[in-house]
């Protein structure tokens, strides 16, 4: 007996929490207790009191405009022409001719070095110059006198050859002293330091009264480096499998290269291609290139990173949408289209490529097609939407204000 009632106990529990599960299993699907869709009877109860209808959404119409085919890369400047400028005498510098950061131009004196010491060396060179010169014009003036002499047998030949000799010798002489002399104005001329190119000088390594030792490698740091900055290069890599496309469009008219230092503002200038590296790099897989680009105005600079949009051509006809109207998915990119009877699709799109906020399609829509841009959650394929008008509310929800006051009647008052 005691086996029985508890047999009928577990069957009462078992049956009490199967109904349960079976009850929350049709709330979970949208269905009620009676087996009406719970939408329905939401709408149901809900009709004067604006609950249910469509959704209200935002879309926009894809549409058909001339869209640029870029490839788009990260770019660092660089000075076209930079130059280390270093001290090729030993002295003390005796004054700085500029400021740090100011615009040179090529030619400009830079650096003062204490020039006594090879002015002397230089008087010097002259003096012996002058003085093996007035000896060779002597010399010259002798072997002229011995010359009818030796006619007239007057002297012997051994007399005049060393009167000939002598005059050859202090040729040589002069020769050599001009050498010297030369040299000595090339270290005079040395002690002025001059601007090689022109551009922009960087931080200045020694001030004036320090003394600077000649050479690269005794004079340690440079005194100054000058960047040319107009033109500047921009210098970037891409993939390996684009090369192929660049180097077939780079004589074209319509390749060109965009420079962007900032990714919401224009680009701040535009060059050409003027140089793909000989080799790819095997461990990264791309190959290095370069552009020219006037920089007048200086908003590039040297070392700065930029984003650098190839320009292969212009697209004429592509179908464009924002970029808030394509979603991503499992098996890839899908918008959400409004049909003819406003209801919602999914439809897969392929896209081609993305340009700022603006998505190119190359399969999927058409122009004219409506995406919508705004997804609400509770949006779900084939559902019945309407359009937001300017004031949030769709045209649905102003027809229902207007049919609430009725013909001639107050808000709320209906027609018998």
């Amino acid at each position: 007996m005691k086996r029985l009632v508890m047999i009928l106990v577990f069957l009462v529990i078992g049956g009490v929490a199967g109904g349960g599960y079976w009850y929350w299993q049709k709330v979970q699907s949208g269905v009620t207790a009676d087996g009406a869709p719970r939408q329905a009877q939401g709408k149901g109860r809900g009709a004067g009191k604006g609950g249910g209808g469509p959704l209200v959404v935002k879309a926009v119409r894809a549409v058909v405009k001339p869209m640029p085919v870029v490839i788009e890369a990260v770019g660092t400047v660089e000075s076209e022409h930079s130059v280390q400028v270093r001290a090729q005498v030993s002295g003390v510098l005796q004054s700085v001719l500029f400021k740090e950061g100011d615009k040179v131009k090529a030619g400009q004196q830079l650096f003062q070095i204490d020039p006594r010491t090879f002015q002397a060396q230089y008087n010097q060179a002259l003096a012996a110059l002058a003085r093996d010169k007035a000896q060779l014009e002597n010399a010259r003036a002798q072997q002229e006198r011995l010359e009818p002499l030796l006619k007239r047998e007057f002297i012997t030949r051994q007399e005049y050859d060393v009167a000939v000799t002598s005059a050859k010798s202090l040729e040589a002489t002069v020769q050599a002293d001009q050498a010297v002399a030369q040299q000595a104005r090339i270290q005079l001329d040395y002690t002025r330091i001059h601007a090689p190119i022109s551009g922009r000088t960087g931080t200045l390594a020694v001030k004036s009264g320090n003394l600077v030792a000649a050479g690269a490698g005794g004079g340690g740091a440079p005194l100054v480096t000058i960047n040319s900055t107009d033109p500047i290069l921009v210098s970037f890599s891409i993939p390996e499998r684009q090369l192929e496309e660049i180097r077939r469009q780079r004589n074209e008219k319509e390749m060109r290269i965009e420079i962007v230092p900032d990714r919401n503002a224009p680009a701040a200038a535009e060059g050409k291609l003027v140089f793909i590296d000989n080799t790819i790099t095997p461990q990264t897989g791309t190959v290095l290139l370069k552009t020219r680009v006037d920089n007048r105005n200086e908003v590039l600079w040297p070392g700065q990173f930029v984003n650098v949009g190839i320009v292969l051509k212009v697209e004429p006809e592509a179908v464009v949408v924002p970029e808030a109207a394509v979603q991503p998915g499992q098996e890839g990119s899908f918008v959400y289209l409004i049909d003819s009877e406003s209801k919602v699709q999914v439809q897969p799109v392929k896209v081609s490529r993305q340009l700022g906020r603006d998505v190119v399609i190359a399969a999927g829509i058409r122009a004219g097609d409506q995406v919508i841009t705004e997804i609400p959650q509770a949006l779900q394929p084939g559902a019945t939407v309407r359009l937001a008008g300017a004031d949030g509310k769709g045209p649905g929800e102003r027809g229902t204000e207007k049919g609430k006051k009725g013909k001639g009647g107050k808000k709320g008052e209906s027609k018998p």
